[in-house]
């Protein structure tokens, strides 16, 4: 299969042991995370070649960060180095009735100060099959923005499919423009768009009619009315998803998603997922990217649209039990959850 390319920030995340919040910790649990990273380490694990595009420092830290994303089986032929520093997260991780937190010091990293020019799009794209990026990367800074816009206007033109996770990050968005004012020239090179209806919200100002959550179960057809409009708007889409998560504790979630598919005469298929009641979160941090991740797998796999979406939705469930923003399952783990054995048996 041609390969997949990312582009986005991968940063070093900083967790206190167990649930400790960060005021009690001594120590932090060191990993290298972003959301651009974590899709092409679900494609690793699925046995797809990719290649994740960023900027990191000519320095330990950013070698550090560089021998992580080989472990994980990531592509970094591309990955351009300089600046003075890599981003880092601090996440403290909530549970039962106190909310996850996370605290941001990205500010002047390698990858917020990348300029017009620094990447060969051309070179990088060469044979690719897909081009994927989150609306996190321009909220980092008008180079960014403009690296990334480069690179979805050249995979445009050169034929490559083109994703992105709209990704609102209101922290972010702070270099002197609103995501309104940037986000539509990108969003409209796109041929697949997944977010979740405060990002269709935020970025666009589309609402979703009635939207709800009763018992910890999100309506999904409240959400119909925000895939048909982001289609509406972009013409170029042909695929829109939105993720449901019914939040009734830190620790006990909901999750489905919905997708809909416009076909070559405009008509418009919905395909719904299955509802996981997920009822002790390990880790939430990553299941959209875990759900893009399955998603692009699933396309290239699966004729069957349901099918591709039952297997996003049941990879970023399983996502949910693993520390880490990487999804580290196998297609087979995926596959046997698709086929209801939940029990989580010991395998021998």
């Amino acid at each position: 299969m041609k390969p997949v390319v990312t582009f986005g920030e991968v940063m070093m995340r900083l967790t206190p042991p167990g649930f400790q919040r960060i005021f009690q910790a001594h120590s932090f649990e060191v990993k290298y995370a972003g959301a651009e990273a974590n899709v092409a380490a679900s494609l690793a694990r699925y046995g797809i070649p990719n290649q994740f595009v960023t900027r990191l420092p000519d320095s330990d830290i950013g070698e550090a960060c560089l021998g992580y994303l080989r472990q994980h089986g990531i592509g970094v032929d591309f990955i351009a180095r300089g600046g003075s520093r890599l981003g880092i997260y601090f996440l403290e991780s909530g549970a039962v009735h106190r909310g996850s937190k996370v605290i941001y010091d990205r500010a002047h990293s390698a990858i917020a100060e990348i300029e017009p020019g620094m990447i060969d799009w051309r070179a990088v794209l060469a044979g690719a099959a897909w081009f994927h990026w989150t609306g996190i990367t321009p909220a980092l800074s008008a180079g960014a923005a403009a690296v990334c816009l480069e690179g979805a206007r050249t995979a445009r033109e050169m034929g490559v499919t083109v994703s992105c996770d709209l990704n609102y990050r209101a922290k972010l968005w702070q270099w002197g423009k609103t995501p309104g004012e940037v986000m539509p020239d990108l969003v409209a090179q796109c041929d697949v768009v997944i977010g979740n209806e405060e990002d269709a919200d935020r970025v666009f100002g589309i609402k979703a009619p009635q939207a709800d959550v009763i018992g910890g179960k999100v309506d999904a057809e409240s959400y119909i009315y925000v895939l048909q409009e982001m289609i509406r708007r972009f013409p170029n889409i042909k695929m829109v998803a939105t993720t449901l998560r019914g939040s009734i504790s830190a620790s006990h979630n909901t999750w489905s998603a919905v997708l809909m598919v416009k076909g070559e005469d405009g008509a418009q298929t919905v395909y719904t997922g299955p509802s996981y009641d997920i009822t002790h979160i390990v880790d939430r941090v990553g299941g959209g990217d875990s759900f893009m991740g399955g998603l692009i797998y699933a396309l290239h796999r699966y004729d069957d649209k349901q099918r591709a979406l039952d297997f996003a939705v049941a990879a970023s469930c399983l996502k949910h039990t693993i520390p880490g923003d990487f999804n580290l399952v196998s297609v087979a783990e995926v596959e046997k959850l698709m086929g209801g054995d939940a029990s989580g048996r010991v395998s021998r």
